[in-house]
């Protein structure tokens, strides 16, 4: 049998944190996708901003049916949450309960709860309660291969690129970062901490986040633009590593010259050298010129992650 209603807490045991990774596994092995974002994955681990909270579900003989993480940022505006069921407990309630417990969590505020997959079980829990489609998140791939690898594209005229420095680049990456996505607050919002968090992270490879510069770095040069890659070991994507464009971002004062193509090519150089067969993406559906772009490069829609909207009420 399974508790009728998730304990919930600003911040998991040690133990919690455990069984639910176990858990998330689980349900990657059993689904093919990643259940919840990598941030929701981060925040279980290392916390996260003011008005989050865990909930973990466990049967009465103390294993874990389902997680959920809830945001409720500062009050205002739409609460956010994603939520996972063991793949040996769904349709047994717990999907349900994890979700009642989050729209108490909202209260009167709109909230939205991502579906990683865009499974049909998701689909089966929350348009009974009011949920619609609000956003789409295309995950696209395409292979690698030995010509990636050789690539050497021209970069604009005295702008050099070189990988990401720990200690003197994050302040300069993060005011290109913010200029670059001030219209996706999700990415523009990042903060020094977030960053660090990612510093700290096993796949974290400075080589593979490469910074275009104009002038020295450190000594009043000006970042432009970076492309930020990422190697997920097997397991994680996939039965093999899969090589990904985390995130490429050009200040918008420096679009236009090229500048984006030649990072492009220059991290998918990088992650070909690293031995990786495949890279993904990730763009939102109804961004067409983008798309567009992406498919004329030879990437090809993988999966779909699905953000399902209640409103306010």
């Amino acid at each position: 049998m399974t508790s009728s209603s998730p304990g919930d807490a600003g911040r998991l045991d040690p133990a919690g944190v455990a069984d639910v990774l176990a858990l998330l596994r689980a349900a990657a092995a059993a689904d093919g996708v990643r259940p919840v974002s990598e941030e929701t994955e981060l925040r279980l681990q290392h916390g996260g901003p003011p008005g989050g909270r865990d909930l973990l579900l466990r049967d009465d003989d103390g294993a874990p049916a389902g997680y959920a993480r809830f945001e409720g940022g500062d009050g205002t505006g739409d609460a956010a949450a994603e939520l996972v069921v063991a793949p040996d407990r769904r349709r047994r309630g717990v999907g349900r309960a994890l979700l009642t417990r989050l729209e108490e969590l909202a209260g009167s505020r709109p909230l939205r709860v991502w579906a990683h997959g865009d499974l049909p079980g998701s689909a089966e829990l929350v348009r009974p309660r009011g949920y619609e489609r609000a956003r789409v998140l295309l995950q696209m791939r395409r292979p690698l291969d030995g010509a990636d690898a050789a690539r050497r594209p021209r970069v604009p005229e005295g702008v050099r690129v070189e990988p990401f420095r720990a200690g003197r680049d994050e302040e300069a990456w993060l005011a290109v970062n913010a200029r670059a996505f001030a219209t996706h607050p999700e990415q523009g919002g990042w903060t020094i901490e977030d960053l660090r968090v990612r510093e700290g992270e096993p796949w974290f490879d400075p080589e593979g986040f490469l910074l275009a510069w104009r002038g020295e770095p450190g000594a009043g040069g000006r970042l432009l633009g970076y492309h930020w890659t990422k190697v997920h070991p097997p397991g994680d994507e996939g039965p093999e590593a899969v090589g990904e464009v985390y995130v490429l971002g050009i200040d918008p004062e420096a679009q236009g010259g090229g500048l984006g193509r030649a990072l492009t090519d220059l991290g998918l150089a990088h992650l070909a050298s690293r031995g990786v067969t495949s890279v993904l993406l990730y763009v939102e559906e109804d961004n067409a010129a983008a798309v567009a772009l992406y498919e004329r490069s030879g990437f090809r829609r993988h999966a779909v992650d699905v953000s399902w909207r209640r409103p306010a009420g």
